[in-house]
């Protein structure tokens, strides 16, 4: 399964990006579907999860601000990220978990990379 990730790039503070990532495998409400950042000096943080379980968890830095959604007729899931603040700039990872052949099965995208400056 291969994930592609797309959308990143420069902004100003307060603009928006739409990130997506596309799945070669399809989507269903089954799959386990998060988006990670990695900030220059930074651990690799955890911005959004969304479970199989229909649960979605904002880190608190991007509530209010960042919203996941799932694309099922694409295989895509998509981030919305408004009013941008320079701390989100950082390399953008989808994550997705598919359960097949009785496991999970993990996979990353590629990262995208989001700059946030004046």
């Amino acid at each position: 399964v291969q994930l592609q990730a797309s959308g990143g790039g420069s902004v100003q503070p307060g603009g928006s990006l739409r990130l997506s990532c596309t799945a070669s495998r399809r989507i269903t409400r089954a799959a386990t579907l998060g988006w990670y950042r990695h900030a220059p000096g930074n651990q690799r943080e955890l911005v959004v999860h969304s479970d199989s379980a229909g649960d979605t968890t904002y880190v608190d830095s991007v509530t209010g601000r960042f919203t996941v959604s799932r694309g099922y007729a694409d295989n895509t899931v998509y981030l919305q990220m408004n009013s941008l603040k320079p701390e989100d700039t950082a390399v953008y990872y989808c994550h997705a978990i598919f359960q097949y052949n009785s496991k999970d099965n993990e996979f990353w995208g590629q990262g995208t990379e989001v700059t946030v400056s004046s």
